[in-house]
């Protein structure tokens, strides 16, 4: 009897059918999660199509005084979806919202700004359009990071080059007075609606998020014009305390 060989060969048969039965078990875990994922994604569809079609009148009565600005978050591959980021601004745009951000980590939607730019300004510009004119700014992680190191260089000469002046402690009000100076004290989006698989907000500047709502809307491929009549009617309901 090989002593040697013997164990050997039975040790590998049984990892073999360990890896198998876990790559049965995962192939289980994966159709269960696909099957769970599509049945969620046809019940937003027929969400979507209620709201749309006016059948649920829960969400028809919007306040857009209180949505003034807009925040629109997209992963940086989906970004390059023009026609579906264009098709999206043309929703917001009939839902009367009047100022949007656009941000991407990349920076691919600011790369094509002047497209947006003459898309809807020549929306505008037809007399057969009833659509309202929007005002867009486009964010990267760029803008954020170059913007914070510019803030800080400004405190850092304001109170640290002179060894006798005070050292502060630097709170919000510093950084929100270093960015006005700078003239980069744009307004906090009031509400966020993000496109991406990932429900975080992608490095948006973290200053200006302070008081901001954020919502995942899922991937921007899938997105649905009731969930965003959705999105903004329950953040308009929203008591916000900010306190003192």
């Amino acid at each position: 009897m090989d002593l040697i060989g013997g164990p050997q060969k039975i040790l590998h048969k049984i990892s073999l059918d360990d890896h198998m039965i876990l790559l049965l078990l995962w192939h289980i875990l994966h159709l269960i999660v696909q099957v769970i994922y599509f049945v969620w994604e046809k019940m937003r569809a027929i969400e979507s199509y209620l709201i749309a079609n006016g059948i649920v009148k829960t969400y028809e009565d919007l306040n857009l005084d209180r949505v003034k600005y807009l925040g629109i978050v997209v992963d940086s591959d989906e970004a390059r979806e023009t026609s579906k980021v264009i098709e999206l601004l043309e929703w917001i745009s009939d839902i009367g919202v009047k100022k949007v951000c656009l941000y991407d980590r990349e920076g691919v939607l600011k790369k094509s700004k002047e497209l947006f730019m003459e898309k809807f300004d020549s929306m505008e510009n037809s007399e057969t359009n009833q659509k309202r004119k929007m005002d867009f700014e486009f964010v990267s992680i760029v803008d954020g990071k170059e913007t914070v190191a510019k803030a800080a260089n400004l405190l850092y000469k304001k109170y640290y080059s002179d060894p006798n002046s005070e050292k502060p402690f630097f709170t919000e009000t510093y950084l929100t007075e270093a960015l006005r100076i700078l003239g980069s004290n744009e307004p906090d989006p009031d509400l966020i609606l993000i496109y991406g698989p990932t429900r975080c907000h992608l490095g948006f500047p973290a200053w200006r998020i302070r008081y901001t709502e954020m919502v995942h809307m899922g991937s921007l491929k899938n997105k649905k014009f009731g969930l965003i009549l959705k999105a903004i009617n329950k953040y308009t309901k929203v008591k916000q305390n900010y306190g003192s």
